[in-house]
């Protein structure tokens, strides 16, 4: 069984976008619908704990063959991932669609331009920095293998 590709850094922030913006509903045990940070689709993903396998219909899932925002948003949301909950209120509210668009999809000039808007409320980025780093090195260390079927992307905003 293959197994999906490190993610960006930044599909951690997204993750922790969604959670703090209450985006994730629970389907059954080991399913969920992750609403987008545009609001405008809806991913599902699934994980099998047996296999630790993963699948999600987005983006970054189906055409990359990456570990995905809405991956890591259900295994943070089910306990599979631990992660320091103060992260969530610097971190609600982030349209990191229209972020992504206006940085050409660089990622790090997305990453870098949230965190420059957050140190200007005086939230410490450094420990943020330090705490997505973690998490990014737990969700890596899962090694997680792609769950069938895969499913294209929804069409819309």
């Amino acid at each position: 069984m293959k197994t999906w590709l490190p993610p960006h850094i930044s599909k951690i922030y997204e993750a922790l976008t969604a959670i703090a913006d209450d985006r994730i509903k629970l389907m059954s045990d080991n399913s969920a619908s992750v609403t987008s940070s545009s609001r405008g689709k809806s991913y599902t993903v699934a994980f099998d704990p047996q296999t630790n396998s993963i699948t999600s219909n987005d983006n970054t899932a189906f055409y990359t063959g990456s570990v995905s925002y809405p991956m890591v948003a259900l295994l943070m949301y089910k306990g599979i991932v631990n992660y320091n909950h103060s992260l969530l209120s610097p971190l609600s509210n982030i349209v990191w669609k229209d972020i992504m668009q206006k940085y050409k999809n660089d990622y790090d000039k997305g990453i870098e331009y949230v965190l420059s808007e957050l140190s200007t409320k005086e939230i410490d980025i450094i420990e943020i920095r330090l705490e997505i780093d973690a998490i990014y090195k737990k969700v890596c260390a899962l090694k997680l293998k792609k769950l069938q079927p895969r499913l294209p992307p929804p069409l819309a905003y």
